[in-house]
């Protein structure tokens, strides 16, 4: 408690005393500004008439000054403010409030004895006896809550009786507290706990005896952990706990355990670096008594209205086996995550962004710190670092420049472009108007510029990072000048017509010739500047048609409204035969074959064979007005009944067979108040086959079978349900748009694959923080909070009458709150095709208010295990913990 609080208190004697008339014991209610000003004595001298004369003879000892505020002071009580000169004291009583300077003390009475300079502050009783109004003393964030307080206004030491107080995550209560100076405090019968309840708390620690030092440590005698009232075995002979405002830097402890394969083993235990408000840095080890070590930083950074992001790198060495022995292996894994964003009004002209996830294939197979099935099933890491620039000038211009990255887990080959260059300048309307609308096919005409150039690196998992990654680079720029133009035709019809001219440059190409050394032909790439130009025409018509079907008034459906999109496309590409030549494929060269040098290069080789292409399509959709019993206007409303339905199909003139080419549709709808989500897609073809499988220049309703051929099928259905939903009596709540480590990791969103467990911090909950915060207070409720996810897929091809299912599964997952504090879990599916359970993992998780407890169990498959775990939430007593993993030995698997 800061000294200058008792500068207050002496006040309050003060000012009562610096009037020279009272009236009575008993004040009314006052709250109001204190002004004291110090006034001459107008006692008039009788003897000397305007003279100021005082009939008491002056004291040879010159009175003490008095203390002067530093600051307006207030004061208030609810019942009565009262002053007792005969004992000397001051009492303000219910509701007693006393405020000065950057204090505030608040308690149901306040007394202060100015003969000894004491002030006590109490609680009161209410109409039933019960006490009440605790005294609350408040200096900025500091809040101390006592029973009742007693200090001395002359030595600044003073006396608390069950103080509690709160220190982030901590709240420390003191039977006995006293207070040498502004920095010192000593306390006796202490407990201190991260539970909300600091009269009721489910654990705490115990220690008879503690030195506290506001806003930097605690430091106790012997400390004793209690649970539930009940002393447990586990105990310090001394303990110390920091009190930093903010973070600070410190040691993590690690865990331990043991393997069969690997030894004995100590995980997740490192260092932590609060650098300052803005960035931070983990550093973490394991460490595996069979040689086997792990690293591991990690760092996150924000600057407010500027940008924030966070950085992950792991780095593992594997090591199973005996070293001689012929099953000893050693492998290097590795990731690298980086997410970067910009605040949207940091600068609205440039933007930098990064999402980086890259490192071995077999990472997220062979992580010995991660548990990440629904990584493991993703086969694709991709990454991108992008800087994009917008210049405002006439022609807008628009510059990105990024590298980019796309992994294949399975094949282990990598694609990167280093650099990827975008820079576009904004449709020009050459002939427009200066004012007014465009009209015509002249004013309408327009053109654009834009520019793509990269850099591409082709390699293997084995190869990345090293000098042979560069050996082999494509590189080349494509320049784009597309023409266009629109106008309407016959009224209701919308016609458009396009041109492009596009001239590329690579700086490599590939020549093909007979080697008489290896007798097969060879390909030589060639290093050096060369290029082609290719141009091409289109047209477009469209056109939108309204139906609308109108029911009786009184009917649910009142009308359904069907749009129909029909268009019809021409393209012309012409043959660009002047870049292709021809090789010998024998030693004799009877036998010649066409190539283009450009083929296998950056953009590819240009068209040989001229196109001549019509295309037809037609989008639909369906909606309709529903009669809505709750609207107060009797307006209908409108429901989505098919988003779309499309059609489409192409004929080639200038094709030698097979111009017809397979109708392609496609359908998606929401059903359920758009809880269900329905994809549909098919192929159909109106030419036959023959006996070999092969289409032929023939309908297939001449060749005995039906007008349409059905060659592929799928569909794919994604229900998700929950207690909160609207179709239950709930109301919407809005999505945690928060991004999962699954999702950075390359997998999905849901929890269709299992959620992830992060072993490096359990403090996080495995269940979504909203859905817990659900949970009924009452033990006994009607409504159980729950959650449910379906995905079903299934795939049909009938090519070549093979008429089979080549995919069929169905994959669930949900949650489901079982009572207060209890949550469990599961995810599961079934694959019809191979018959057979798909990966299945169930959860629990107990909520025990300061402490957690969760398991996880998969029983069956190749990361068979279970997992346990109990600790207590707050990030500041992370360690004191207890977990148990028991898992099968994975073996290393590099695919």
């Amino acid at each position: 408690m800061h000294t200058k609080v008792l500068y207050i208190v002496f006040n309050l004697i003060v000012i009562p005393t610096a009037v020279n008339k009272v009236s009575a014991q008993e004040f009314p209610h006052v709250n109001k500004r204190l002004d004291i000003e110090n006034k001459r004595d107008t006692l008039v001298n009788p003897l000397t008439p305007g003279t100021a004369s005082d009939t008491i003879k002056r004291d040879s000892v010159q009175p003490k000054q008095t203390q002067k505020l530093e600051a307006p002071m207030f004061r208030t009580a609810k019942d009565y403010e009262k002053l007792d000169q005969k004992n000397k004291k001051v009492t303000l009583y219910n509701q007693a409030v006393f405020k000065y300077q950057d204090y505030e003390l608040t308690a149901g009475v306040i007394i202060y004895d100015y003969e000894k300079e004491e002030v006590y502050a109490g609680r009161i009783k209410d109409s039933v006896g019960n006490l009440v109004q605790h005294p609350v003393f408040k200096q900025g964030t500091q809040v101390v809550e006592p029973d009742s307080i007693r200090f001395n206004t002359k030595t600044k030491k003073a006396i608390v009786w069950n103080a509690r107080t709160k220190y982030n995550d901590f709240n420390v209560k003191a039977e006995k507290t006293k207070k040498i100076n502004d920095s010192v405090y000593f306390q006796k019968n202490i407990i201190f706990t991260t539970a909300e309840d600091i009269d009721n708390p489910e654990y705490y620690f115990q220690t008879k005896k503690a030195k506290f030092v506001p806003n930097k440590k605690i430091v106790t005698g012997v400390t004793n952990l209690v649970i539930e009232d009940v002393p447990t075995p586990i105990g310090l002979p001394f303990a110390f706990f920091p009190l930093s405002q903010g973070s600070v830097s410190g040691f993590i402890i690690p865990s331990f355990g043991d393997t069969n394969l690997r030894g004995y083993y100590l995980q997740n235990g490192g260092y932590y670096f609060a650098f300052n408000d803005m960035i931070d840095l983990t550093l973490l080890g394991d460490y595996y008594t069979k040689g086997t070590f792990a690293l591991n930083a990690q760092s996150q950074y924000r600057k407010r209205y500027k940008y924030n992001g966070n950085f992950n790198l792991r780095y593992e060495n594997i090591v199973e086996g005996e070293r001689g022995f012929d099953d000893y292996m050693n492998a290097k894994i590795y990731n690298i995550q980086w997410s970067h964003s910009q605040d949207a009004k940091a600068n609205p002209n440039s933007r930098f962004a990064a999402s980086v996830n890259l490192g071995s294939s077999s990472y997220f197979r062979n992580s010995l710190n991660t548990q990440n099935i629904g990584s493991n099933m993703n086969n694709t890491l991709s990454s991108s670092v992008s800087y994009s620039k917008t210049f405002q000038s006439t022609p807008q211009a628009n510059l990105t420049i990024s590298a980019n990255h796309t992994q294949n887990t399975n094949t282990q080959q990598i694609t990167m472009t280093l650099p990827n260059v975008q820079a576009s300048i904004d449709r020009v309307y050459p002939f427009a108007p200066k004012n007014g609308s465009k009209k015509g096919i002249i004013q309408n005409l327009n053109l654009q510029y834009s520019l793509s150039g990269q850099n591409r690196i082709q390699t293997t998992d084995s190869l990345f990072f090293k000098s042979e990654m560069f050996k082999e680079m494509d590189a080349g720029i494509q320049h784009s000048i597309p023409l266009a133009t629109n106008f309407k035709l016959f009224k209701y019809f919308s016609v458009s017509l396009t041109g492009s001219y596009t001239e590329t440059w690579v700086m490599n190409t590939f020549n093909k010739a007979y080697s008489y050394e290896t007798n097969k032909p060879e390909t030589v790439r060639n290093n050096g500047f060369d290029s082609f130009r290719t141009y091409n025409f289109g047209a477009n018509m469209g056109t939108t048609l309204y139906g609308t079907f109108n029911f009786n008034k009184n009917s649910k459906i009142q009308a359904i409204r069907h749009v129909m999109r029909p268009s019809v496309s021409y393209t012309y590409t012409p043959s660009f035969d002047q870049y292709y030549d021809t090789y010998a494929i024998d030693a004799l060269g009877t036998t010649m074959q066409e190539y283009s040098r450009f083929q296998g290069t950056l953009f590819g080789a240009p068209n040989q064979t001229m196109s001549n292409l019509v295309s037809l399509s037609l989008g639909n959709n369906f909606e309709a007005k529903v009669r809505d019993d709750e609207s107060t206007t009797g307006e209908p409303k409108k429901v989505m009944l098919l988003n779309s339905l499309n059609f489409g199909t192409s004929y080639d003139f200038t094709a030698d067979s097979l111009k017809l080419k397979p109708i392609s549709m496609s359908a998606n709808t929401n059903l359920l108040k758009e809880k269900l989500r329905l994809n549909l897609g098919a192929t159909l073809d109106a030419l036959g086959i023959d006996n070999a499988g092969r289409r032929i220049d023939k309908f297939n309703i001449a060749n005995g079978g039906s007008l349409l051929r059905l060659t592929s099928a799928n569909i794919t259905v994604n229900y998700s349900l929950a207690s909160t939903d609207p179709l239950f009596g709930g109301s919407l709540n809005p999505e945690d748009d928060e991004q999962n480590q699954n999702v950075q990791n390359g997998g999905r969103g849901d929890d269709l694959f299992g959620q992830s467990v992060d072993l490096a911090d359990r403090q996080k909950s495995m269940f979504d923080e909203i859905k817990r915060k659900e949970t009924k207070t009452s033990f006994y409720n009607t409504e159980i909070p729950w959650d449910l996810t379906f995905a079903w897929s299934l795939t049909y091809n009938n090519a070549s009458r093979n008429s089979e299912i080549t995919n069929n599964s169905l994959m669930v997952s949900g949650n489901v709150t079982l009572a207060p504090g209890w949550v469990t879990g599961f995810s599961t599916g079934y694959d019809f095709k191979n018959k057979g359970v798909t990966y299945t993992q169930l959860r629990f998780e107990r909520d025990l208010k300061s402490w957690r407890m969760d398991f996880s169990w998969i029983p069956n498959g190749y990361y068979k295990q279970w997992t346990f775990f109990i600790g207590i939430k707050s990030s500041i007593l992370q360690d004191i913990k207890y977990e148990k993993r028991n898992s099968a030995e994975r073996r290393f698997r590099n695919r």
